[in-house]
């Protein structure tokens, strides 16, 4: 299927699924809605939805399903580090849950490159469900241009890496999030419908039928792109740009998983460790994050009640 009226129908359905919400529970807060909240959502569909989805269904035709995921474990990495030089997230090394955290992003990188790098012994613990619709004629499952294929899912990854901070932005300037969701499904399908035709104008390249390929649309557009949407901005508004990438790593464990019972993949011993990897780093981190939430909280709650006794004294010496 032509990648761009994949992204383009996808987008525009997402937008059909989220507008009731919007509504519904965000009554009259279109109405809020200036030139520069509309500037950043364009921003955020470009840079959250355009331009990297349309990197990894590229870099995903040419490699595999379970390597393309990998890439997603890069991303909490790259927004970590673009988080601390941008001044969105603290880095506190000599505390303990600074260390927690910094330690715990470099574990779970560490855990998706072991399963990447390392395969070890193949266990055969299933026959897959559909290998005969997803194998070419040579037995491999993917496409042929690997070194392309991971220069596009790299670019992919730096790309989402961006987005993150983006959405910050986008929270400041236009809280509504499902709002900020529908307005995002809508620009992103504009956009990307935008480049198909300047790429291919011909009708089969538009066509849907009744076959998976509408089946592929309905499922991203649900659940793919709107409540994507929705749940990003509620994870960042709630804990930062850095707590929901984090858990990008564990689709690398799902898509090893599903990857090998349904497509044929290769289920080998180092993807097996390298998942116990992910899942310590992960662990780590939210220990990390927790701890340092705890911190604020506690020193929040301090400084109020400092607040109080200072004032209490000053009435009284009064």
């Amino acid at each position: 299927m032509f990648v761009f009226s994949l992204l383009c129908y996808r987008s525009i359905l997402g937008a059909v699924f989220i507008l009731p919400f919007s509504l519904l529970l965000e009554s009259g807060k279109w109405k809020e809605l200036d030139k520069n909240a509309l500037g950043w959502l364009f921003v955020n569909a470009f840079v959250g939805y355009s331009l990297p989805m349309a990197l990894y269904y590229n870099g995903l035709h040419d490699t595999t399903a379970s390597f393309g995921v990998i890439f997603s474990s890069l991303t909490p990495l790259f927004t970590f580090v673009l988080s601390i030089l941008l001044g969105m997230e603290n880095l506190h090394l000599k505390s303990k849950e600074g260390g927690a955290k910094v330690v715990g992003a470099l574990v779970c990188f560490g855990g998706a490159l072991l399963i990447s790098l390392y395969n070890g012994k193949e266990l055969h613990l299933w026959s897959p469900v559909i290998q005969c619709i997803t194998k070419s004629s040579n037995g491999v499952v993917g496409g042929h241009h690997h070194l392309r294929g991971t220069l596009l899912l790299l670019g992919e990854c730096i790309r989402y890496a961006f987005s993150y901070p983006v959405l910050v932005k986008v929270l400041k300037v236009y809280p509504w999030k499902h709002w900020s969701s529908m307005l995002t499904c809508v620009l992103g399908g504009f956009q990307t419908c935008a480049i198909g035709i300047l790429m291919r104008r011909d009708k089969l390249a538009w066509q849907v039928g009744w076959n998976i390929q509408l089946l592929t649309i309905v499922y991203s557009a649900a659940l793919g792109t709107s409540a994507k949407y929705w749940l990003n901005l509620y994870a960042v508004e709630k804990r930062g740009p850095v707590f929901q990438p984090m858990f990008n790593t564990l689709s690398v464990v799902f898509t090893m998983v599903l990857g090998a019972l349904l497509l044929g993949e290769s289920l080998t011993v180092g993807s097996l460790l390298g998942s116990a990897v992910v899942f310590s780093g992960l662990y780590m981190y939210l220990y990390g994050k927790a701890k340092e939430l705890h911190v604020t909280m506690t020193s929040g709650s301090s400084n109020e009640k400092l607040q109080c006794l200072g004032m209490s004294l000053r009435k009284y010496s009064s």
